[in-house]
This record gives C-alpha cells, sequence and structure tokens, in this order.
C-alpha cells in the first residue's frame, strides 16, 4: 500500500551549477548562527540566499558542551555501539566509503581510491584522473568509482575495465549501488537515480516526478544523495529535501516512504537530511546526517531504534557544517558501511577518519 506523500513546500529548484560553493545551501544559513557550547541554533531566514522560502525549525535543535573539544572523542558512551577502530584519514576531500570481500575498506579519498584490510592497513591505492565522489564494491568483487559524470569500472586491483561517460550538463554523481546485473547511480545534479547496464547504457531513470505512476520526485538542495539495495529487493534512496527515505522497484515504480523533519532525535533535522541510507542485513536501516553529524539506526519499515553515534563525537565537522571553520560547508556530512560481521564503519568527511562500531554487549547487532 502506498504511503500518502506530504505536501512540497519547497519546490523543484534548479540545482547550484559546477563549481559553487554548496557552503551557501539552505543548511548553512540555519546552522550560521555559530551555536556552540549547548546553545540552541536560531532559525535563519533563507531567503536572502535566493533558494527556498523557508527553513524548518532549529530550536529544538541542540550542539553538545563536547564540541569544544578538538579531539573527537571515542563512540562509546552513546547508543548501541562502541568504537573499536580507528583508521587515519586520507587526502581530503574525503567522500564515499564502501565495503568489499573479506570486509575490505574502499575509500573515496581525494582523485584515489584506497583499499585497506580489517586492520586498516591500506593495501593498495588507485590513483584515478579526477577526484572521486563515490565508489561501491559489485558482488564479483569489481569496484565502481564516480567521479563526477564518468563511471570507472576498475577489477579488483584498480586496472581500467570501462570508463562511461554520463550524459547530462548538470550531472553531479554521488551515489552507487551494483547488483550481479545493474548499477544504479545517484545524480544529485539532474536529482534521478540512473540504471546501468554492465555495458554501462542507461537502460531506466528512477525517481524523476511523475504524477501518472504516483512517483513524488527527488529535492537535492546539496550533494548528498545516494541509494542502496535493500535485503527486500527494493531500492532506497534519501530524499533529503523531504526529510525521508523512500523505496522503489528496479524498475521505478515508487513503494513507499518513511521519515519526517523534526529537531526531536527521531526525526531529521535542518534543510536536507538524511544524506546517506545503508540496509544492515537484516533489513533495518541506518541513515546519515549532517549540520547535526550523527548515525542513527532504524526499523525496517522506519521506527527509530537507537542513536549510534551522536553530533558530540564528530566535532570539527560538526564546526565545519555549522560555518565555525573556514572550510567549504559541503565537507560536513558522513558516509557510513557494514560488514559481514555487522559492524558499522563510518567516515568523516571533514577528518577523513574512519571510525569502527560494534555492537556494545547485549546489543541487538
Amino acid at each position: 500500500m502506498k504511503i500518502p506523500l506530504p505536501q512540497d513546500p519547497l519546490g523543484r529548484r534548479e540545482f547550484l551549477r559546477g563549481g559553487v560553493r554548496y557552503g551557501l545551501l539552505v543548511g548553512l544559513a540555519a546552522m550560521a548562527a555559530r551555536a556552540v557550547s549547548g546553545k540552541r541554533l536560531v532559525n535563519q531566514d533563507c531567503t536572502s540566499q535566493g533558494i527556498c522560502r523557508g527553513c524548518p525549525d532549529y530550536t529544538d535543535c541542540e550542539l553538545p558542551q563536547a564540541l569544544s573539544a578538538r579531539q573527537a572523542p571515542p563512540i562509546s558512551d552513546t547508543g548501541a555501539y562502541e568504537e573499536v577502530c580507528r583508521i587515519a584519514g586520507g587526502k581530503m576531500p574525503s567522500r564515499s566509503l564502501a565495503i568489499g570481500p573479506e570486509d575490505r575498506l574502499y575509500l573515496a579519498t581525494g582523485n584515489a581510491v584506497l583499499v585497506l584490510n580489517q586492520a586498516g592497513v591500506r593495501e593498495q591505492e588507485w590513483t584515478l584522473d579526477a577526484p572521486v565522489c563515490c565508489v561501491t564494491v559489485a558482488p564479483d568483487g569489481t569496484v565502481f568509482a564516480g567521479l563526477r559524470n564518468r563511471i570507472l569500472h576498475l577489477d579488483s586491483n584498480g586496472n581500467r575495465l570501462a570508463d562511461w561517460q554520463v550524459p547530462g550538463n548538470r550531472t553531479w554523481l554521488t551515489g552507487l549501488a551494483a547488483d550481479a546485473n545493474d548499477l544504479f547511480a545517484a545524480d544529485a545534479g539532474n536529482r534521478v537515480i540512473l540504471r546501468l547496464d554492465r555495458a554501462g547504457q542507461c537502460i531506466g531513470r528512477i525517481g524523476e516526478k511523475n504524477a501518472e505512476r504516483d512517483v513524488p520526485g527527488f529535492i537535492v538542495p546539496s550533494p548528498y544523495f545516494s541509494v542502496m539495495i535493500h535485503p527486500d529487493g527494493l531500492l532506497r534512496v534519501n530524499n533529503p529535501g523531504r526529510h525521508r527515505v523512500e523505496a522503489y522497484t528496479l524498475d521505478g515504480d515508487f513503494e513507499g516512504a518513511w521519515g519526517k523533519a523534526s529537531g526531536a532525535v527521531d526525526g531529521f533535522c535542518g534543510c536536507c537530511n538524511p544524506i546517506r541510507v545503508v540496509p544492515l542485513p537484516d533489513g533495518r536501516m541506518i541513515t546519515c546526517e549532517k549540520g547535526l553529524p550523527r548515525v542513527k539506526i532504524y526499523s525496517a519499515t522506519g521506527e527509530f531504534e537507537s542513536v549510534v553515534a551522536g553530533t558530540n563525537a564528530f566535532p570539527e565537522n560538526a564546526r565545519v557544517g555549522a560555518g565555525e571553520r573556514d572550510a567549504d560547508a559541503a565537507l560536513a556530512g558522513l558516509t557510513a558501511a557494514v560488514d559481514s560481521r555487522g559492524r558499522i564503519a563510518i567516515l568523516d568527511h571533514v577528518t577523513g577518519a574512519v571510525r569502527i562500531l560494534q555492537p556494545k554487549a547485549g546489543g541487538k547487532a
């Protein structure tokens, strides 16, 4: 049964063209109150930016006092997970993380993909000819690396198998997911999920607004757009401007959605969250947020379960997202991936560090 859709308060706006700093987006405007040390954020008027006609109320969102610490504390005192390993960051920016065979980490960082073993030891470094925006590992162990408007298909040693140009004037690839036959690419610039065959041909466009198919359309104000294949066989896509997670068939039929805009812990705060969704093997969902960086777990149907890592665990990330540092706010954000043991790897886009978490004793894996 389809889930009723809320009224779209923002409308469909032109995505910023290449080279524009995403720090001028709605989220930064709202976060520019520069709230630290427990002060509440103040709702800001974004209309001066020419981007949106209104923002959610931030008065219930807080930055904890732990943000005054320069060193990110271990993730052990919040939620059901604890930190067991921390891997130093790679080159900046670090934008994407995937886990492949033998739980190797594939880290998209700068113009390279780093391949790290379970202990965080670098096994390979594949230098490419442009910044890597996203990466995923196919079931056969080959790797897809998304550049801004190209997709490279690489073998397990980083040798190039194919180089596909993705057409479109505003193409900005920010997420990839692969099954045995197809590749799904999240294009934040054109607000669409592309379905490609293994020859690189586009065989479907998923999520474009279509009233006849009851497809609401994606609202993507900034380059945070992802796609994942859920254990139930459906795609899961974050629709950040609508503050929710949506489900689609591989052929593009809209199957439902969950999520809400809220400053409470069970909702998604700010202009455009969640920025990443990752399924657990049992169907539950991991979500990542920016602005107030945090990672949470929801049931397969969207009931909030727990916080994996709170904002106090990512102080530098929160500062960048709030405009507290002289850095592009587009760096702020988190990416997660899950290994074969149910451990969660979290990439901090600001520091480049990867944190490995496991369920606490007695917790739900």
